[in-house]
């Protein structure tokens, strides 16, 4: 069954999202799950050499005290989830155009899952600067890339324009929030949702497969 995952890097939701999947998955041994990551800038605002933190954040929400309660509910999810959240330690809002182009390419070659991995961690537990291409690189390196390519392909333009095109293709068509799955290209769900209802999702799109 193909799993349309609609996400960016940088929302949180997305990870708690990524893992209540992975619990979901865990349950259903009787579908094969392709999972394929697309993607979706929550502000493509930002520029490409990024934003500082307490300034992205002051200037989205009014201050940092008003989205401590959205953090700390989220560091209680996580915990559940196996996520250690460290929100202060994010010193950079990135442009996740780069992050994408990479889950891209690893896509290509059956690696995605382990990328997306790296980049949520990386930036929710370690603070890791997204903007920095070698950090990308990194990310990519240890995913099974190779390296030394992935950082010339940064260095370049490749796909900037393809990823732009499906980004906005996804905002497009409706999708307002993330993480947004397609499950078997017939059932939406919308929001980082409990694995009961991701599996209802999963019954459904057979469902509609057999009829």
């Amino acid at each position: 069954m193909t799993i349309d995952v609609v996400s960016d890097v940088v929302c949180p939701w997305c990870y708690l999202g990524k893992r209540r999947l992975e619990a979901t998955l865990a349950l259903r041994k009787d579908i094969v799950p392709e999972i394929r990551w697309r993607p979706f800038f929550l502000d493509p605002t930002v520029p490409r050499e990024g934003k500082p933190r307490v300034d992205y954040i002051t200037g989205k929400f009014g201050s940092l005290e008003r989205i401590k309660p959205a953090h700390e509910r989220l560091v209680g999810l996580g915990k559940e989830a196996g996520i250690d959240f460290h929100f202060t330690d994010i010193e950079k809002q990135p442009n996740t155009l780069d992050a994408h182009r990479l889950i891209n390419w690893a896509s290509a070659q059956g690696k995605a899952d382990a990328v997306v991995e790296n980049l949520f961690a990386d930036f929710f537990v370690n603070g890791a600067n997204l903007t920095d291409r070698s950090v990308l690189a990194d990310i990519g390196g240890r995913a099974g890339l190779d390296r030394k390519t992935v950082l010339a392909d940064l260095e370049s333009d490749k796909d900037e324009e393809l990823v732009r095109k499906q980004a906005h293709a996804a905002s497009a068509s409706g999708i307002g929030g993330v993480p947004f799955y397609v499950f078997g290209g017939k059932v939406a769900v919308a929001g980082a949702q409990e694995p009961e209802m991701l599996s209802s999702a999963i019954d459904q799109a057979l469902e509609a497969k057999r009829a």
